[in-house]
């Protein structure tokens, strides 16, 4: 349905530097401007600077191809600037094989990796 989203951050560098380290466990890259992320060739991302930043609480959800991606997600996130805003795990309440972790970034931005992969 979307062709790409964009998000508003306060320092350009940081909030790249950790979508760059986030993103790579689910095989998305960045472009050469740096600031679009997604599949080669096909960004779907976008950072733009912004004097005050994210102004709300937006949350993006990316698709995991498996758990394991999940868990680097979370583990990079937090070794990038991230904070925890839930651990990798089963989320039954929204789905039985619903697996996913999210993560605060650096402008409080609520961003999850999930995969629906069953066990």
């Amino acid at each position: 349905m979307y062709d790409h989203l964009g998000l508003k951050v306060k320092d350009l560098g940081a909030s790249a530097h950790f979508y760059r380290a986030v993103l790579a466990p689910l095989g998305h890259v960045a472009d050469a401007s740096g600031s679009g992320f997604g599949p080669p060739d096909a960004p779907g991302l976008w950072l733009y600077e912004h004097a005050q930043g994210a102004t709300g609480g937006t949350h993006v959800a990316f698709r995991a191809a498996n758990r394991a991606a999940v868990d680097r997600f979370h583990a990079q996130g937090l070794a990038h600037g991230g904070r925890d805003n839930g651990a990798p795990g089963l989320r039954a309440d929204y789905a039985p094989d619903y697996y996913a972790a999210f993560l605060l970034d650096p402008d409080g931005n609520n961003v999850e990796a999930v995969c629906m992969e069953a066990r």
